[in-house]
């Protein structure tokens, strides 16, 4: 029968055990701002696509298998060059295929954040929100209360960066499944969206030239996201104004 000394051990052990993966990433996402700030932008993409071009031809699975990895790591550790790797995965592999390389990529990198910090600090802050009785708690109340709404709302609309929205829900208390299903739903859009301006943009990158990506923050492009929020915030919206109503 184990002493309740070795006991009480054990559990600030196992309790830091489980911190190691999300201490890391942030720790990682803050040095990938300072050390990869120009290497993943798009001035990279159009000196090195004929490269990429040349290498995915004669190496197809691999390069298939190593640009999920690269996005998903991108993903998972924040680093400033997703919208880049959508672009790639478009010019790479075309809308669908590279629709979908895509949408595994950013769906895998935004569970493992989630996963990670629900274990590491998210639990406790959930506990600890509910026990203050503040305005956390109501917050938490209400974003539970509403969970698909509140959590399709962030994914759609291009306000929360993708990296926050994988961290509120974990420190929300929101469960595992609710979030994976929520954020496959919300990032189709916007995967579809960025792969279709990459694929369109293979020819000004395949003559090394930096594309126009103006269109990206066009009504064109952000409208449909935006209105796509606003729908999926409806019920949300619905409800606050019936309780306030009563």
């Amino acid at each position: 029968m184990p002493d309740s000394h070795s006991t009480k051990q054990a559990m600030p052990n196992s309790v830091w055990l489980r911190r190691v993966p999300i201490v890391l990433i942030l720790c990682l996402a803050i040095a990938g701002l300072f050390f990869f700030r120009g290497a993943l932008g798009f001035d990279a993409l159009a000196k090195n696509y004929g490269v990429l071009i040349a290498y995915r031809d004669a190496h197809f699975a691999t390069a298939v298998l190593a640009f999920v990895v690269v996005y998903t790591l991108i993903v998972v550790f924040a680093l400033p060059g997703a919208l880049v790797a959508s672009i790639t995965g478009g010019a790479l592999f075309g809308l669908a295929f590279g629709g979908a390389l895509n949408f595994v990529a950013a769906l895998t990198g935004a569970t493992a954040i989630f996963v990670a910090a629900r274990a590491g600090f998210g639990a406790d802050v959930a506990a600890k929100l509910e026990a203050s009785g503040g305005t956390g708690a109501r917050l938490q109340s209400s974003i539970q209360r509403n969970e698909w709404s509140a959590l399709l709302t962030m994914r759609l609309v291009p306000v929360v960066p993708f990296f926050v929205a994988n961290l509120i829900p974990a420190f929300m208390g929101i469960k595992l499944r609710v979030f994976f299903l929520t954020t496959a739903l919300g990032i189709i859009p916007g995967c579809l969206i960025y792969t279709w301006v990459g694929s369109g943009l293979s020819d000004v990158l395949a003559q090394g030239k930096t594309p126009d990506l103006s269109i990206l923050g066009s009504p064109n492009v952000l409208g449909p996201l935006v209105g796509l929020g606003l729908l999926a915030a409806l019920p949300m919206l619905l409800r606050m104004f019936r309780k306030g109503e009563q």
